[in-house]
């Protein structure tokens, strides 16, 4: 009892703390040049215009002439000078702007590494601190300083990755917003001195500017974007409200001729929506190793190559309940499609015999799930 208590205790200031925590916002883009801070500026100066109490905590304009120029009018908190090496160097005042305490902060670089001998070792680590103290956070990352994609696009682009970020940060976020151009705009951005000075420009386009590897990084940035807004809607959005993305589920026996019409024509109907499916083998006590005969077997394990060649999760249950095992998996797996074979399937058979068949559609009455019978 006392741990309950405890439990429901700790659930509810987990959600005092969210409730109090700023909003977070980050801008991602494929590469340097795409516009992040630009358009950072931007949403600054439209802030401002609507009365929110706005100030940068840190920016870099890379001396870009239009990005720049918006730093015009818009409040800045002073940076910290650390003497470091014999040198004078400035870094985000974390704790300035904790007391300062604006509604928004603007932050870049979040990747940044952080003066040996400062609080935190990472940038990100002083935006979760603003954060937890109630102020809300705009920033920018490029796509390559994502910890789990660092070592593929290390692969791409030929050139190491120092400064990283934790998955996790971006999964914090309250909205992420892609930056996105084609592979010719951010090339002719280049060529026009808009990203780097003309010293840096022909280096730029024999090593990381090129075509291919922009396109590459562009896919993975936006499909990181996508992921984003999935993992929202999974978490955010009631169930019965969601959008419905269609989700196959094709239910196989030991009868290897139809298995494979299964397989193979669900396959094709989820190609055709762009959606994942899943192919479910229910094994029952007459089914299991020892009993099987080698020839089905040999069928059976061909049969889930064949699926995983295809693009589907093959899922193998052991269970007498095929009707509730299908009805489970669906529910789980949140699939609107069963695809079934022709009544001489096997699993056919067992359903007609023992009434499992009407006892899906009775279930499958209750959702939006569809039955397809496939010839």
């Amino acid at each position: 009892m006392e741990e309950n208590k405890s439990g429901s205790v700790k659930d509810f200031l987990d959600l005092v703390k969210r409730s109090r925590r700023g909003k977070f916002k980050v801008y991602i883009g494929m590469s340097a040049g795409v516009g992040k801070t630009y358009r950072m500026l931007q949403e600054s100066h439209a802030l401002l215009k609507n009365g929110i109490d706005l100030q940068i905590g840190y920016i870099e304009t890379h001396n870009r002439v239009e990005t720049h120029a918006l730093l015009t009018g818009v409040p800045v908190i002073p940076r910290r000078k650390i003497f470091y090496k014999g040198k004078e160097l400035e870094e985000m005042d974390v704790q300035g702007i904790i007391n300062i305490h604006p509604e928004v902060v603007i932050v870049d670089e979040l990747a940044h590494t952080n003066i040996e001998g400062s609080k935190n070792t990472k940038r990100w680590q002083d935006v979760v601190d603003i954060l937890e103290a109630g102020i809300s956070v705009i920033s920018a990352v490029n796509i390559q300083h994502l910890e789990s994609m660092n070592e593929e696009i290390e692969k791409i682009t030929g050139i190491p990755i120092t400064e990283r970020i934790p998955d996790k940060i971006l999964e914090l976020a309250d909205e992420i917003v892609n930056i996105d151009l084609t592979a010719d705009e951010l090339i002719d951005r280049l060529k026009a001195g808009k990203i780097y000075d003309e010293s840096k420009i022909s280096r730029a386009l024999d090593n990381f500017f090129q075509s291919e590897k922009i396109l590459q990084l562009r896919e993975m940035a936006l499909k990181e974007v996508a992921h984003h807004v999935e993992r929202k809607i999974s978490i955010e959005i009631p169930k019965q409200i969601k959008l419905r993305q269609e989700r196959f589920m094709a239910c196989i026996s030991t009868n290897n001729k139809t298995a494979k019409i299964v397989i193979r024509k669900t396959a094709r109907l989820a190609s055709y929506y762009r959606s994942p499916w899943i192919v479910l083998y229910v094994q029952n006590s007459k089914e299991s190793g020892d009993r099987i005969k080698l020839d089905l077997q040999r069928h059976l394990i061909n049969n889930f190559k064949l699926a995983t060649e295809l693009g589907a999760e093959v899922i193998k249950v052991k269970s007498d309940d095929v009707t509730g095992t299908i009805t489970r998996m669906a529910d789980e797996k949140e699939i609107t499609t069963i695809c079934i074979g022709k009544p001489h399937l096997n699993l056919f058979q067992v359903i007609m015999r023992t009434a499992i068949f009407n006892q899906l559609l009775k279930h499958i009455s209750t959702t939006e799930t569809d039955l397809v019978i496939l010839s």
